[in-house]
């Protein structure tokens, strides 16, 4: 038996052998280049909830892992994966096949983000701000992870000025409601254009921005919808100055708080960042002031005001930041208030 196996093995080897040494179209499959990257944020927290201990956490906020590559000229594959630190696993963040004939024709179909508002088409990582997601306005829609769900859609960009997104997706594994979810976003961009499905919430002065986009989902009758607003100017010789908004209602679908079926708010973000580098990085400052009201739930109507403060060393803009931040969220009733004050690193190759 041991002589047996062990021919078997040289057997195998021999044929591994001669496979290593075949000409590479016989021996390898070729899809063409693969670009692999990888994002980490993490961040140092203190929290002091009124009436509660305060809490002092070194927090592992993200890791992800990009994988690119092209099948064929038109055709495209993407798979990222995202770190939970709640569960202390690793998932499937996005797994898309792109079929891309021109900027006016482009169709997605897996796992990625709906059209919906500028804040999730971002991401924390795109995001001008540190703390993003947690103003109880930006990127309520319903999702299966991380604001991704499964589906299809069709985007384009058009007259170099407008873009335009439609898609269908899975409800089941997003909200528990079997129906489709239907979603749908236009953008204008009266200035700069950006091109792609995936957007910006700063561009540090590579573009000048003057963009107005509005979104809408919708399952069984009921809504979720948002318009939004980014003005980015670089200033000659000095800086650059940066406005982002947004208007959120959510009457039955998505939502921060599922004990109440409907919420509505609006926040406003301004930034400028120096024009002189200091070292090898640049000092921003952001201020952000959001209001959000919920309503038609189990107990009485509340509202969150939530003020957010950075003050960020941006490095080399998204693949290398420091942010320090401050967080003050106040509630009129339900909730208790807390504030948070922090700093977050985040590297991208």
């Amino acid at each position: 038996m041991t002589r047996k196996f062990g021919n078997k093995i040289h057997s195998f080897a021999l044929l591994f052998g001669l496979l290593l040494m075949a000409p590479l179209s016989r021996a390898q499959i070729n899809l063409g280049p693969v670009t692999v990257g990888a994002g980490l944020r993490t961040s140092f927290d203190h929290t002091a909830p009124n009436g509660g201990s305060s809490t002092d956490e070194f927090t592992l906020d993200s890791v992800r892992l990009y994988v690119n590559g092209d099948v064929t000229e038109n055709i495209k594959f993407m798979f990222n994966t995202e770190y939970d630190q709640g569960t202390n696993k690793v998932g499937v963040l996005d797994a898309v096949a792109e079929f891309g004939v021109s900027p006016k024709f482009n169709i997605w179909a897996g796992r990625f983000l709906p059209p919906s508002d500028r804040a999730n088409l971002y991401g924390p990582y795109y995001a001008n701000e540190w703390a993003v997601y947690t103003d109880g306005i930006q990127d309520g829609y319903p999702f299966v992870f991380n604001g991704r769900d499964n589906g299809v859609v069709y985007w384009g960009d058009f007259a170099k000025k407008v873009k335009v997104s439609l898609g269908a997706f899975d409800g089941k594994s997003a909200d528990g409601d079997a129906k489709v979810i239907g979603a749908a976003r236009i953008q204008i961009d009266f200035w700069d254009k950006e091109a792609g499905y995936y957007l910006n919430g700063t561009y540090y002065g590579d573009k000048n921005l003057l963009a107005i986009g509005g979104a809408t989902q919708f399952q069984s009758g009921h809504t979720a919808t948002t318009a939004d607003f980014l003005l980015e100017k670089k200033l000659p010789n000095a800086g650059v100055f940066t406005i982002e908004s947004e208007y959120s209602n959510y009457s039955g679908l998505g939502g921060y708080d599922a004990a109440y079926t409907h919420s509505q708010g609006a926040y406003g973000l301004a930034s400028y960042l120096f024009p002189k580098a200091v070292g090898i990085g640049k000092f921003q400052v952001l201020g952000k002031f959001a209001d959000a009201e919920f309503t038609h739930g189990r107990t009485v109507n509340y509202s969150q005001k939530t003020t957010e403060v950075n003050l960020n060393y941006v490095m080399k803009q998204f693949k290398a930041r420091i942010m320090s931040f401050y967080k003050d969220t106040r509630f009129d009733r339900v909730v208790p208030n807390s504030w948070q004050v922090g700093l977050g690193l985040q590297v991208q190759i």
